[in-house]
């Protein structure tokens, strides 16, 4: 009876909660307190597939139901990115039966990186994804070495790990294990054989810590490396970029599976691959899934286009506090051969808690604005005066870029009588600040 109460209130709380449009985490955290083990009470389908690592897990958990439901299979997965134990206590409960039965073929749980070990003290995932770690957030995660740390206490013996093994930190967590499935990237006309980034987190072997080398780098030190001393190396993959063209859009999967992008981006195309893996190991055939994930366009608001009078343009909603995912969105904009503006908004480093911390700004490589692509850099919000003094140890010439404190003064100064395509880079703290001014 305890149980059976504690999923009813559950699905009523989620029920007004979705009326009044309020977050998915106040029931699961009233569940919890009413019968703290009700996810042990739970009965759970066979497939339980957790998604986590610092970067991408909300995007790849949104494709990998995408593929999972257009081939007929019933998916019950936190699409409102709530990834902490409350959220996905909100989730199975909401997708159980009053009698603790989870009715969907596949349960897919997006998991917060740091809170995993809460999340999984009940259910043990049979696949678990690990798509990176990286530099994010130092107020709240410290360094990736801490993160690591705390994920490894969610990771059972028994649990199928789908590992990012051009991710040295990441391919870490199947040292001495068997039951690996290994997903990466090729070598790829895209790549460099020297590190191009303002900093490497890849010089240290992560088993030994002795001085690590790499024979190729994708982007930062994700790449393909290898310990001198103690031998440890990035892994053989099962499911492999092997081709990549950005300008035309397309990248191949395993040298037969051909995916058109929506986004020209080689970090998407990991959220891809992990997503591809998934849904193979689940039995979805390979052509089936490209065909699905071709030209998909996002629905989690990561990428947002839009009209701004006869200009157009594309918000791209890289984390504040994350540097790698900011110089993916640069890289991006920098490569764009049509020519372009690149607005940047730090008006608010983080929506949960305070913080004026900008030493982050110092880890991302806005170097890579510093071509004939990008015409003019606009610099926003309250702590444009910040973004100006890092930019002031750039190369960039100093004409190119204009400052406004003033979301509204940048907004009317992109709103003249430029035709150039307009990249927006910044965070779900901020986005709404400008979108808001186009509506």
């Amino acid at each position: 009876m305890k149980a059976f109460f504690t999923i009813l209130i559950c699905k009523l709380l989620r029920f007004v909660g979705k009326l009044v449009g309020k977050g998915s985490s106040l029931p699961g955290k009233i569940a919890l307190k009413l019968c703290p083990d009700i996810l042990s009470r739970i009965e759970l389908p066979e497939y339980i597939i957790a998604v986590t690592g610092s970067n991408g897990k909300t995007s790849t958990v949104e494709m990998i139901a995408h593929i999972l439901t257009e081939n007929g299979k019933k998916v019950a997965w936190n699409k409102e990115g709530s990834n902490q134990i409350e959220g996905v206590t909100t989730l199975v409960l909401g997708s159980a039966t009053l009698s603790g039965k989870v009715k969907s073929d596949i349960l897919l749980i997006e998991s917060d990186e740091r809170f995993a070990r809460y999340t999984f003290k009940y259910i043990k995932p049979t696949h678990y994804v690990i798509t990176n770690l990286y530099r994010d957030q130092l107020t709240r995660n410290g360094h990736p070495e801490w993160v690591y740390d705390a994920l490894k206490d969610s990771i059972y013996p028994e649990t199928q790990l789908i590992l990012n093994a051009d991710d040295p930190l990441v391919s870490h967590f199947g040292y001495g294990r068997d039951n690996i499935i290994w997903f990466g990237a090729g070598n790829l006309e895209t790549d460099s054989e020297e590190l191009v980034s303002v900093y490497n987190d890849g010089a240290y072997c992560p088993h030994c810590k002795s001085k690590m080398t790499y024979s190729r780098y994708h982007y930062n030190h994700i790449g393909h490396y290898q310990c001198p001393s103690c031998g440890y190396k990035r892994q053989d993959t099962e499911y492999t970029v092997t081709s990549v063209d950005l300008d035309n859009g397309e990248a191949v999967i395993n040298g037969k599976y051909a995916i058109s992008l929506a986004l020209k981006s080689l970090y998407n195309i990991y959220n891809i691959l992990a997503a591809f893996t998934v849904a193979s190991i689940v039995g979805i055939d390979g052509a089936k899934i490209a065909e699905d994930m071709s030209d998909y366009v996002m629905k989690n608001g990561r990428v947002i286009t839009f009209n701004l009078g006869k200009r157009h343009g594309t918000m791209l909603t890289s984390k504040h506090e994350n540097s790698i995912s900011y110089d993916q969105s640069i890289r991006l904009a920098s490569e764009d051969k049509r020519g372009c503006d690149v607005m940047f908004i730090v008006d608010a480093v983080s929506r949960k808690y305070f913080t004026s911390d900008v030493s982050w700004l110092w880890d991302i490589d806005f170097e890579m604005l510093n071509n004939d692509n990008v015409h003019e850099i606009i610099l926003s919000g309250q702590y444009s005066n910040d973004l100006a003094v890092r930019f002031s140890y750039t190369d960039i010439p100093k004409d190119k870029i204009k400052i406004y404190a003033d979301i509204g003064e940048a907004y009317r100064y992109l709103d003249g009588s430029r035709e150039e395509y307009i990249y927006v880079i910044t965070c779900f703290s901020d986005k709404n600040k400008f979108l808001g001014l186009l509506e």
